[in-house]
């Protein structure tokens, strides 16, 4: 499974793709995972950013004849934003289990990176030829010269697949942590990031595929 999950990921980076699956998790008593209402969070101060995401994964679950619910037609904005009791949590549970969801997909931002990757200058035999003068000059650019270097983020998120059993509370079913890579824009983020959690889902036999026409 860690090899088509790693084949999937090389694929869409091919394609100039803004995300990448670093690693996943899934619940080893579960084989496959059977959703007919799931509940959609996005965690994110940004709201807008935060309705593209749970719109368009919405469409994913309702193209396969699952009932999704956007957590900002059921709850408040502030609802992701404000702290929350482990008690206020139970009752929100309780909620939507006798709404009769039967799995929640929860996705939040874990981190922010900076990186700054340089301009390579010379590579392989001609890097190993190089004399000092040659070395000095042709990196000197580092002080005055902006394209030398790239600064960019890196954004760590993690999503949660939950089911809302009648035995076992908020059981968790799968777990991944993608890398957002220089995001140029929340569209094409979003898109980029449910491109790819839905092949994740499913490759692990959680979510079906959609039928072509």
């Amino acid at each position: 499974m860690k090899k088509i999950l790693f084949l999937i990921t090389a694929l869409l980076l091919m394609n100039c793709t803004s995300t990448e699956l670093i690693e996943s998790w899934k619940n080893p008593e579960i084989d496959s995972f059977s959703i007919s209402k799931v509940l959609i969070v996005g965690m994110s101060s940004n709201i807008e950013a935060r309705k593209q995401f749970e719109e368009k994964l919405k469409k994913e679950y309702e193209s396969r004849g699952i009932e999704a619910v956007m957590s900002l037609d059921l709850f408040e904005p502030s609802f992701t934003g404000e702290e929350k009791s482990k008690e206020e949590l139970r009752i929100v549970a309780q909620i939507l289990g006798a709404s009769f969801f039967d799995a929640i997909l929860f996705t939040k931002v874990k981190g922010v990176e900076d990186k700054r990757v340089y301009t390579e200058t010379f590579r392989d035999k001609e890097y190993l030829d190089i004399k000092f003068k040659d070395d000095y000059y042709a990196n000197q650019e580092i002080f005055y010269n902006p394209d030398y270097y790239k600064d960019f983020k890196i954004y760590h998120t993690e999503t949660s697949l939950y089911c809302i059993c009648p035995v076992k509370e908020r059981t968790l079913i799968w777990k991944g942590y993608i890398d957002i890579i220089d995001p140029s824009s929340a569209e094409e983020t979003v898109d980029d990031y449910i491109n790819l959690l839905v092949l994740v889902l499913e490759e692990e036999n959680l979510l079906n595929k959609k039928e072509i026409k």
